[in-house]
C-alpha cells in the first residue's frame, strides 16, 4: 500500500490546516487504496479566536493541535524519513503560511520551518511527488523557487499570485476544482479555498489533486 505523507499545520483555517481540506486530503488518500501518515511540527501556534477571527492572546501546540484532526494518529515531523514515504502533501490553511512557514509575515522572503524544508527537500530529492492546496503553494514557492522555479497555483488572486513569482516560482491560474501539475518537478498544486465558494467545490478539487499526485508515484 502506497503511503502518502499528510502534512499538517494545526487546526483551523485561520491559525492551523483548514479542517475541510484536510480532511478531505486524507478522504482521497483513503479512496485511492493509500495509507495517509499524519505529520506536524511540535512547535507553538498563535491561537486565533475562530469566531471574532480576532487573536486570542493563546499560544498553542501544532502537533497537538493536529492531532485532533488525526485522531491522535500522527507524528512528529523531525522523525518522518523520505524513505518511509511514496508522496507528501499539504493541505492548506493560514497554519501553512504562520507556521509551517512565514509566508504571511514575509510574502515573497519567507522561509519554512526547517523539519518541513528538510522533508520536502528530500522527497524532491528522492524524486518522490509532492501536492500542496490553497496556500500552501505558496510555501513550496518559497522553497523551492530560486532553486527549481516550480509551476504552482493558488487560484487567481493576483497579490498572492505575484509574491509567488517573486520567489522565481511561476503562478498559473487554475479554476476551483483543477490542477496544475508540475511535471518535471512532480508537484501537484490546487486552489480549494483560495478560490472555493462552496464545500463541495473543495472536496473536488483536493479530490482531483489527490489522484492526480498518485499517478505520479
Amino acid at each position: 500500500m502506497k503511503k502518502i505523507g499528510v502534512v499538517l499545520s494545526g487546526c483551523g483555517v485561520y491559525d492551523g490546516s483548514e479542517i475541510h481540506e484536510a480532511v478531505f486530503t486524507l478522504l482521497a488518500i483513503d479512496r485511492a487504496g493509500c495509507e495517509a501518515v499524519c505529520m506536524a511540527p511540535d512547535i507553538e501556534l498563535n491561537v486565533v479566536n475562530h469566531l471574532t477571527t480576532e487573536a486570542s492572546g493563546e499560544k498553542r501546540n501544532v502537533l497537538h493541535e493536529s492531532a485532533r484532526i488525526a485522531r491522535g494518529n500522527i507524528a512528529d515531523i523531525k522523525t518522518v524519513k523520505a524513505t518511509e514515504l511514496d508522496a507528501v502533501i499539504l493541505p492548506g490553511g493560514f497554519g501553512a503560511a504562520k507556521n509551517l512557514s512565514d509566508f504571511a509575515v514575509k510574502g515573497s522572503a519567507a522561509t519554512v520551518n526547517g523539519e518541513v524544508a528538510r522533508l520536502l527537500r528530500d522527497m524532491y530529492e528522492a524524486k518522490k511527488p509532492i501536492g500542496a492546496v490553497c496556500i500552501a503553494p505558496a510555501l513550496l514557492a518559497a522553497l523551492f523557487g530560486k532553486e527549481l522555479s516550480p509551476t504552482v497555483t493558488i487560484g487567481n488572486d493576483a497579490g498572492t499570485a505575484a509574491e509567488i513569482d517573486k520567489t522565481g516560482a511561476k503562478h498559473q491560474e487554475c479554476p476551483v476544482t483543477g490542477f496544475v501539475v508540475d511535471r518535471e518537478n512532480r508537484i501537484v498544486t490546487s486552489p480549494a479555498y483560495m478560490l472555493a465558494n462552496r464545500i463541495s467545490e473543495v472536496c473536488d478539487g483536493v479530490d482531483n489533486c489527490v489522484k492526480e499526485l498518485i499517478k505520479l508515484i
